[in-house]
């Protein structure tokens, strides 16, 4: 695609910032260390700093009302922990019980409230060159709202770079809330 004004062909991503809204800024010379996980056919990757650990999956009790991407809230450590289901995350839509399938639950710390991610396979830490990363495309703008923040890639794929914050919208925080108050 050319500029106005340029002849010079620009490529994917090129002169954007590679950083979304909200999220840490990294030089191009940098790399961010990041749990990368197997979820299907796709690989998805949740910065190092969010995990607070990863364990084989664990049951999952739905809850009313929540999106189609948050398969239901799971008892962590003694706590309730909602679990968004990577696959129906990256789908769009819910494909499969994630009590269905092995896997593992990636957990996040996000703020002082933590959320559990369901994928097929941990894969391990690797450290991602900023250079490989890239701000979403304005067409999948709204992506952006549903945890993804970047887009890159790893060993000639496309990676799906996830951040915490962004899984669970402020309302099914208020109703998991509900759940904890209940006796």
């Amino acid at each position: 695609m050319l500029e106005m004004g340029s002849a010079e062909p620009r490529r994917f991503g090129e002169g954007r910032p590679l950083r979304p809204r909200g999220c840490a800024r990294l030089s191009s010379d940098e790399s961010r260390a990041s749990v990368v996980c197997r979820v299907g056919t796709r690989l998805c990757a949740v910065p190092l700093d969010q995990v607070v650990e990863t364990m084989r999956a664990l049951a999952v009790e739905p809850l009313p009302g929540a999106p189609a991407f948050v398969a239901g809230v799971s008892i962590i450590r003694g706590a309730p922990v909602p679990v968004v289901d990577a696959a129906a995350l990256l789908d769009g839509a819910a494909t499969r019980e994630v009590a269905t399938r092995p896997g593992r639950l990636v957990t996040l710390r996000v703020g002082e409230r933590h959320v559990a991610l369901a994928v097929d396979e941990v894969l391990g830490v690797r450290a991602i060159p900023a250079a490989d990363l890239r701000e979403l495309p304005p067409l999948l703008g709204e992506a952006r709202g549903d945890g993804v923040a970047w887009l890159g890639a790893h060993d000639d794929g496309l990676l799906v770079v996830l951040e915490g914050t962004r899984l669970i919208p402020d309302s099914l925080w208020a109703a998991l809330a509900l759940v904890e108050a209940s006796p």
